[in-house]
């Protein structure tokens, strides 16, 4: 699977491209027709607090799955957009075995 990380308006860190990898690549064991994934990290409202912002859309062979976190830190939003994105493959995965 191909993961490609964008940053708007900063530079990610090497540790923080290292964990989107780590975390991303095991949404493989979900499902294994993921065929890309595209990770774009923002910073909304720098003077709030939960201003970070993670949006991961996985290509799955004939349609996209979406998930968008805001939290306090990068790792805390990709760790529940994550978590969003299992819920919606074994949704996706059920309902192809339902066929």
């Amino acid at each position: 699977m191909e993961i490609r990380i964008q940053s708007v308006r900063f530079d990610a860190t090497s540790a923080l491209e290292k964990f989107i990898q780590k975390k991303v690549a095991k949404l493989a064991q979900y499902y294994e027709g993921i065929l890309s994934a595209e990770v774009t990290l923002k910073v909304t409202k720098p003077e709030t607090v939960a201003n970070k912002e993670a949006l991961i859309r996985l290509n799955i062979s004939g349609r996209d799955l979406f998930a968008s976190k805001t939290c306090d830190t990068f790792e805390e939003s990709i760790d529940e957009a994550v978590e969003a994105l299992e819920k919606q493959l074994k949704r996706h995965k059920d309902k192809i075995r339902g066929k």
